[in-house]
């Protein structure tokens, strides 16, 4: 949750494995990631079908 608290405050993504780690492992993590993907778009993550997907511009 802290690493989490960083990139929200400074922008720094915090690597896709890391979300994609949290996102499976806490149901509260997925509100804070869900947030954190809508304020930092490019960071080339987002959301489809439910599962967190990278991509290239």
């Amino acid at each position: 949750m802290q690493k989490l608290k960083v990139a929200a405050n400074s922008g720094e993504n915090p690597g896709f494995d890391f979300l994609q780690e949290c996102w499976s492992d806490d149901p509260a993590l997925v509100i804070v990631i869900k947030k954190l993907l809508v304020k930092f778009p490019q960071w080339g993550i987002a959301i489809v079908d439910g599962a967190l997907v990278k991509f290239d511009e």
